[in-house]
């Protein structure tokens, strides 16, 4: 035996010299290696490395991959046995780091398109498309649904923003001083923000990004929630991530920890009663090792990023926080790029993307990655088993669609039926019922994700909801997380939403029991469907507009649209019973308009017309757009419902208006920060914008989209501080505005060198800019004038005219002139005193002179100089007194029309008595409401801006300008102020 062991090594002898020679060349080559890897020079070391490994097979990669781990761990052993601990550790941590980056590029390099399918993989690389990611705002709770928050955030943003790029999440965007260690991600359910933490560390583990991190741990509170032990901070790495137990302590490392879904945290995260912790080694609750690493306590170098539903945004305080971002979704042009990649055929995905666009409530849900897939799901069905035929409009149809096609897959799949076969068999209605009474209870709750806990009081087996998420599983799902431990969900939000309006409208139709009412009572069949019906969607309307953050507000939509029999027709099978009649549906429609003429937010008023599409009524704004196609909308005033139905239907309309005055319709400084992007002009004169509106305005003016291009703004108080900020946008490349008036602005020339700050930065497309009626000073005017002269400046006009300290009253008193009688006007039966400043009737003749410019039948007079430009003053009045403004041209001689202030063409006049108020111009009289004269006041202002071709009349209550009327003309002379008074009556002019 020996003798043939000697005689074949012999024979095999040159084959162990090529051995030994090979690894003698790998053990020098991986030793150059690891000197590299501990020199500063790592990350280069690593990109050769990788090149290395791309020249190879899988399993000749493989194979070289697992030499290399042996070979490190070889070496780590050698350098403790001689006493090298610092460069062992320094080793042993690449080598866990090297395991930590294969772990997670296994974990996250496929993900699958709704819910995971075993065999149908996709890589993450191939399919990520970017989101829309800003910077700005606050963590703040929001008082909004979800969905509406996705509507709002469609349009202009009421503040500047920065967009974001995933990998620079840590990055200190443009202007910031200081490092940015914990970073706050808002983001509604399903926009995809947990696909967001995959990418950044997907891009980590495989070299692409953030390579100046040494560790990057993404948890998710899912699993934190059941780790109820108490346990270290290393602990707690070492557990979740298995390749670091090389490493004792994390504090010489530079890491980044990753938690996803603090909406779904159980433990309450207290940091105001919560003890202090600061070593990495003690053991605690999870709770209070959350709190001392974002407050800083535990590990204060290491960076954070926590993602949450914005109702959760709150939990952490805003001092914990150094930076705030927004996970916007889809653009508009990336819902039209999915549907052309999810439909190849171009006219068909042409027809589904219009169909889209043209329903308002579908085209803001696909904002929301996962509702595009939703939709993409249901029209593919529907166009291949109907051909082509009707697709759904509203979203109470799509999901009822979405709801029979998984049903009918699930029959299909599991059940072994045909395509065609009935799909409502009582075990389908069963699974139905149990997950919509589970989403109705949860959803009351607040609860997105599910443990075993909530099922048993929701009724439900554990192993049957196993069984839910096998079958159902585009609808529910179950995870499982480290402990092993189930987690189930509903795919989405809004999922969880129409399946608990499901479930209470069968528990009414079935029962009579009314689940959203405090107690619950039962009525009979008969019972319900004669009074209680429509008492119970009545309910339902109010239970929603009073939840203090709209949760409600889609479950209302749903049930709103699950009330409707056709819709019902859709779901035959699934019910077995139909409810409610046209007649229930016409009162809950008058019903909901009701309410929308009641003072709401605007909110909770559009998520109104939203449920009246569901029901599908849009008579209301139908009338709303007849008036302004004709026009007749502009001169009249809206009611609340009409305001709410005008706002409405501009934020649905694709289109933008040329021309907008928001002034016309007493609109609200809300309505202006909604309706800004519709508008290609916008006229907002005189209208009390605050430095809100200056923002909202900055922002929309710097947007690549905004379609504003002409800004009126005059007779605003904005100020310096105003005109700074909208200097921002429009010192923004992408601001492309024409024309800027600021007239009456309250402008100083510190707000002109903001302006002309601006213009040097963006001298490209400002043609027109008014600051007449303010102070720019000497100095302001010659900032701006020198860009008339430079000939990088597009600005062809500039004014600057009626200055002065004067304009820098507060309203229209900027406009403030000093009247001085006509005497060679007044009637002889007025009397002049107080040095020619108070006119009275009176019963006797004057002795006056003649003069041909004298009334000499009409208690009358002018005043001696007309008025041009803006100007404002007032008068003080006793009994009955008109007030008047007149072309110079009136007649005074003889008793006709033509020389009564107020009866001809050529004058307007204010009446006032102790009795009311009234209007008059061309002998047409309008008398003053009651609501705005409700109160006598015995001092009168008058406000015209000729230009403008406006004259208003206000009365004068402590101070405060109340609103009388406003003549809206053009005027093609100067105006003279004039007077009528009656006997025992006078008029004084006041100066302010």
């Amino acid at each position: 035996m020996d003798q043939f062991f000697s005689i074949t090594l012999k024979q095999d002898a040159p084959d162990f010299c090529n051995i030994a020679q090979n690894m003698v060349t790998f053990v020098k080559n991986e030793l150059k290696k690891i000197q590299r890897a501990l020199s500063p020079d790592y990350p280069e070391c690593l990109e050769s490395q990788r090149e290395d490994e791309d020249e190879l097979g899988s399993e000749d990669k493989e194979q070289r991959r697992s030499s290399r781990e042996s070979f490190l761990q070889i070496t780590v052993n050698f350098l403790r046995k001689m006493k090298q601990e610092e460069l062992a550790e320094h080793l042993q941590s690449r080598v866990c780091q090297h395991k930590l980056k294969q772990k997670l590029q296994q974990k996250f390099q496929c993900v699958f398109q709704g819910i995971a399918k075993p065999g149908s993989p996709t890589l993450l690389n191939q399919i990520y498309t970017e989101l829309y990611i800003t910077e700005g705002g606050t963590g703040q709770i929001s008082d909004k649904h979800e969905v509406r928050q996705m509507e709002t955030a469609s349009r202009k943003p009421v503040r500047p923003e920065t967009a974001i790029r995933q990998e620079d999440i840590f990055k200190p965007p443009p202007g910031r001083d200081g490092p940015i260690r914990r970073v706050l991600t808002k983001g509604v359910a399903g926009i995809g923000k947990t696909l967001l933490v995959q990418k950044f560390t997907l891009d980590w583990a495989e070299g692409k990004a953030n390579q100046d991190i040494h560790f990057t741990f993404p948890f998710t509170f899912r699993e934190l929630n059941l780790v109820k032990e108490k346990v270290s901070l290393v602990e707690l790495v070492h557990r979740f991530f298995t390749e670091t137990r090389g490493i004792c302590s994390f504090e010489e490392f530079r890491v980044i920890f990753i938690f996803d879904g603090l909406d779904e945290c159980r433990p309450p995260l207290d940091f105001h009663g919560t003890e202090v912790l600061t070593d990495v080694t003690e053991s605690t609750s999870v709770d209070v090792l959350l709190t001392n690493l974002i407050r800083g306590n535990l590990l204060p170098s290491a960076h954070l990023w926590i993602t949450t539903r914005p109702a959760a945004a709150n939990q952490i305080p805003p001092e914990c926080v150094d930076m705030v971002t927004e996970v916007r979704g889809f653009t508009d042009p990336q819902k039209d790029e999915y549907f052309r990649k999810r439909f190849r055929d171009e006219e068909q995905a042409s027809r589904i993307i219009s169909h889209i666009k043209s329903s308002r409530s579908l085209h803001i849900m696909c904002h929301i990655p996962v509702f595009c897939w939703i939709t993409a799901t249901v029209l593919e069905d529907v166009l291949e088993t109907r051909g082509g035929g009707e697709l759904p409009k509203t979203l109470t149809q799509m999901y009822i669609h979405f709801l029979v096609v998984q049903t009918k897959l699930k029959k299909v799949k599991y059940d072994g039926g045909a395509g065609t076969d009935p799909h409502w068999s009582p075990e389908n209605r069963e699974m139905i019922q149990s997950l919509g009474k589970l989403a109705f209870e949860q959803l009351q709750k607040g609860n997105l994700i599910f443990y075993e806990s909530d099922l048993t009081e929701c009724g439900i087996d554990i192993r049957a909801a196993s069984v839910y998420s096998g079958v159902f599983t585009q609808i529910f799902k179950e995870q499982q997380g480290l402990y092993q431990d189930p987690v189930f969900c509903f795919i989405h939000l809004s999922v969880q939403e129409f399946l608990a309006a499901l479930h209470v409208h069968m528990t009414f139709i079935t029962s009579g029991v009314n689940l959203l009412a405090e107690e619950h009572t039962t009525s009979s069949r008969s019972e319900v469907f004669t009074n209680k019906s429509t008492l119970f969607y009545q309910r339902a309307v109010d239970e929603a507009l009073q939840s203090p953050n709209g949760h409600l507000d889609l479950f209302l939509c749903f049930l709103l649209g699950l009330s409707l029999q056709t819709n019902q027709t859709l779901l035959r099978g699934l019910l077995t019973q139909t409810g409610s009649g046209s007649q229930t549906n016409e009162e809950t429609i008058e019903y909901i308009k009701k309410k929308i003429s009641e003072d709401l937010s605007p909110e909770r008023s559009i998520n109104l017309f939203h449920c009246l599409n569901e029901l599908n009524d849009g008579s209301l704004v139908e009338q709303v757009q007849q008036s302004l196609r004709s026009g007749c909308l502009s001169t009249a005033a809206l009611s609340p419902a009409q305001w709410s139905a005008l706002v409405f239907s501009l934020l649905s309309s694709d289109k933008d208006l040329d021309v907008f005055d928001l002034k016309k319709y007493s609109a609200s400084e809300e309505a202006l920060l909604m309706l800004l992007p519709q508008n290609t002009l916008l006229q907002r004169s005189d209208c009390n914008l605050s430095e809100r509106s200056c923002e909202a305005l900055s922002s929309d003016v710097s947007s690549q989209s905004s379609s504003l291009r002409h800004l009126h703004l005059s007779n605003n108080d904005l100020q310096d501080s105003g005109v700074e900020l909208l200097s921002v946008g429009l010192g923004s490349p992408h601001c492309k505005l024409v024309t800027l008036r600021l007239s009456g602005c309250l402008v100083t020339e510190e707000g002109c060198a903001s302006l002309a700050t601006a213009l040097s930065s963006n001298p490209s497309h400002l043609k027109e800019l008014d600051l007449n009626y303010n102070h720019p000073g000497a100095s302001g005017v010659k900032l701006l004038s020198a860009g008339l002269e430079d000939p990088h400046w597009r600005m062809e006009c500039l004014r600057v005219d009626h200055g002065g300290p004067q304009r820098l009253r507060r309203g229209l008193r900027k406009y403030f002139c000093e009247l001085e009688l006509d005497t060679n006007t007044v009637n002889r039966k007025l009397r002049l005193s107080d040095n020619n400043r108070k006119v009275t009737g009176v019963e006797e003749d004057q002795s006056y002179p003649d003069h041909p410019d004298r009334f000499d039948h009409w208690s009358q007079l002018l005043c001696r100089t007309g008025l041009t430009g803006r100007c404002y003053w007032e008068v003080e009045l006793r009994g009955k007194v008109e007030i008047s403004m007149s072309y110079r041209g009136i007649k005074r001689k003889g008793g006709s029309d033509d020389c009564v202030l107020g009866w001809n063409d050529k004058s307007w006049s204010l009446f006032c008595s102790d009795h009311g108020y009234s209007v008059c111009h061309n002998k047409n009289i309008t008398s003053i409401s009651s609501s705005s004269s409700s109160s006598v006041s015995h001092r009168v202002a008058v406000y015209v801006d000729c230009p403008a071709g406006t004259l208003s009349f206000y009365t004068i209550s402590s101070d405060t300008l109340i609103h009388f009327h406003t003549f809206s003309t053009t005027f093609t002379e100067p105006l003279y102020p004039g007077f009528c008074i009656w006997p025992g009556s006078s008029v004084s002019l006041c100066g302010v």
